[in-house]
């Protein structure tokens, strides 16, 4: 089936954990096959997650993805080969509030700078989880401070999910203008740029590889999210979402433990292809 000049995708831009890997963080063969047929139509893929670079380089090369990257919600575009295409730094005071703010309320918390993820304690409730998500150990530090001027992102961490429903929406009132709180997971609260959210992601990314917005889709589960839902032509969201996410997509698809992603990019995304 052709699609028509109007519905065309020419780009699709998908989020990682909760969407294209599955809850153990592994890519299966229907995924890797979904986004080779993408390629094999003629239409480009590429990747947006809240992950560091370094987090994502694995399965960049096992997708075979050739295009520029975002990382860090969008707080860093990475070129194919390595370098920085545009970063976005969380403001200091942002910073300094968010800290103050988690520590008030006893959370584990991550901050990621200079290529690191710098972390405090390893018997953190999600120390071990992470690590296996992003596949290299942090740096132990007692302090954050040196590293406050050049934060791409802090994560609080809490086994108390409604807990960092409230603190988001604190968060959000508090920070306005200033940075961008969203849960990335149930279990994570990240606080990134203003600049740094998926949906302006889209946008330059969309313009650098000149494609309209109109003839983008974007997949994903999360809170972090909705920003790309907003500015996509199309938008799916994974089944296991919460509905909160689910109700502001276009379509649903099946969760990420039942390959959810490959269905969608078959099933709505390739008979919308330009090829």
């Amino acid at each position: 089936m052709s699609a028509s000049q109007q519905d065309l995708i020419r780009l699709v831009l998908s989020d990682m954990d909760g969407t294209l890997l599955m809850p153990d963080h592994s890519l299966t063969p229907a995924v890797i096959g979904a986004v080779a047929q993408l390629r094999e139509a003629g239409v480009l893929f590429t990747l947006a997650s809240s992950r560091p670079p370094r987090a994502m380089r694995e399965q960049i090369k096992a997708l075979g993805v050739d295009l520029p990257t975002a990382a860090f919600n969008g707080g860093v575009l990475i070129n194919p080969d390595g370098s920085e295409l545009q970063s976005h730094f969380v403001e200091r005071s942002a910073v300094d509030l968010c800290l103050a703010v988690f520590a008030e309320h006893g959370l584990d918390v991550w901050v990621f700078a200079d290529d690191q993820w710098l972390a405090r304690d390893r018997n953190a409730e999600y120390f071990g989880k992470e690590l296996h998500a992003l596949g290299y150990e942090p740096q132990l530090v007692d302090d954050f401070t040196p590293y406050l001027d050049r934060v791409h992102k802090i994560v609080a961490t809490s086994g108390d999910f409604q807990q960092l429903i409230e603190l988001e929406q604190q968060l959000q009132a508090l920070l306005e203008g200033k940075a961008i709180a969203a849960r990335s997971q149930q279990y994570y609260l990240d606080v990134t740029a203003l600049q740094a959210n998926k949906g302006d992601a889209l946008a330059t990314l969309a313009e650098h590889l000149q494609v309209p917005l109109a003839h983008t889709a974007v997949l994903g589960d999360g809170g972090n999210d909705v920003a790309m839902f907003k500015r996509a032509g199309f938008s799916i969201a994974m089944g296991q979402g919460e509905a909160s996410v689910r109700e502001q997509a276009d379509a649903v698809t099946a969760s990420n433990s039942e390959d959810g992603a490959a269905r969608a990019i078959v099933e709505m995304i390739l008979p919308r292809g330009r090829g």
